[in-house]
């Protein structure tokens, strides 16, 4: 008698090449509206399914592990961050988590080298000028940015999106800084030609250019506060490409507004899908450049997220650990 298959529950529309070989592996339910679930549909597959596939905006407290089934046995969440699933308590009730590491790093590193440019040279600005009726031809003095060859950039974290980012800057003419949980080798700081802070407030105050690369954790909530940020000189440039709760929100604006930073370029936001009004203001002013959290955004980055996925599945369900389990110890 053949084995049966377990029912994944998928909780937003995948690639269509990954979606039809879960079908073939699994007894998969699919989410063909692509809409979120509701916290009662959550409640049902968790209650239901043997493997829930989450995406990075389904929260999965400890009040929905709560409710899951004796049957369900593995979360392989869809997105390398962890941080909208209670871990600890999914070990609680000998729940496996599992992510996608890894897969995102070089679409990430390109995209955040890209806001890095966009907000240093105006970009946004200068794209919108024509279609505006606002270009009248070629002036010495309009539309100037700033140079980025010679300047320093700041990362915080350097894990791997940072490493990645490292080199590509390198390449551009930045002298690499970066501030870490834990200093990385000899070799890959003599690489990089990356100097250690061990102080993020010194790193900040001595940067030109600062970039988030750290995972959202409760350590990590607000690491760029108002008093952190205030630390920065008036002609230096915030990108975040990680997580918006990184950051105080809300002191970042008001930093902007006084024009007491040059910028930021931001495609992830605190209260996430929600963008402060204050915020599209300031990209309207020229002072911000946002984006839809597009940073991963790559046909081949989801492809390789699903491919992931369904590894971490199959793995776990023949009996063996999956390669990409995640631990409370490693958050």
């Amino acid at each position: 008698m053949p084995k049966k298959k377990p029912l994944v529950v998928v909780s937003r529309r995948l690639p269509e090449v990954i979606e039809t070989r879960m079908c073939e592996l699994f007894d998969t339910r699919l989410n063909e509206s692509d809409k979120p679930l509701t916290h009662d549909e959550l409640v049902e597959a968790m209650r239901t399914a043997d493997v829930l596939v989450p995406t990075i905006t389904d929260r999965i407290d400890s009040h929905l592990i709560a409710q899951a089934g004796e049957q369900m046995k593995l979360i392989a969440n869809f997105g390398n961050g962890v941080d909208n699933i209670d871990v600890a308590s999914a070990l609680d009730r000998s729940i496996t988590v599992t992510n996608t590491p890894g897969v995102l790093t070089e679409d990430t590193a390109d995209m955040t080298m890209a806001l890095i440019l966009s907000v240093a040279r105006r970009l946004v600005e200068g794209a919108s000028a024509i279609p505006d009726g606002a270009w009248a031809g070629w002036s010495p003095t309009w539309m100037l940015g700033h140079r980025i060859t010679g300047k320093r950039l700041g990362i915080v974290g350097m894990g791997r999106i940072g490493q990645a980012l490292a080199r590509r800057a390198k390449s551009f003419g930045l002298s690499i800084h970066y501030h870490n949980r834990r200093r990385v080798s000899a070799d890959l700081e003599e690489q990089l030609e990356a100097t250690y802070w061990e102080s993020l407030d010194q790193m900040l105050a001595r940067v030109d250019v600062v970039s988030i690369h750290c995972p959202h954790t409760p350590a990590t909530y607000h690491l760029l506060s108002a008093r952190r940020l205030a630390h920065l000189r008036p002609h230096a440039i915030l990108i975040n490409t990680a997580r918006g709760e990184i950051v105080d929100e809300n002191a970042l604006v008001r930093m902007l507004e006084a024009d007491e930073m040059a910028g930021a370029g931001l495609d992830v936001f605190e209260h996430e899908p929600a963008v402060s009004p204050k915020l599209l203001k300031l990209a309207k002013a020229g002072k911000v450049t946002l984006l839809p959290h597009m940073g991963s955004a790559t046909i081949e980055g989801r492809i390789d997220m699903g491919e992931k996925v369904i590894i971490n599945i199959k793995t776990f369900m023949d009996g063996h650990r999956p390669p990409d389990r995640v631990l409370p110890s490693m958050l």
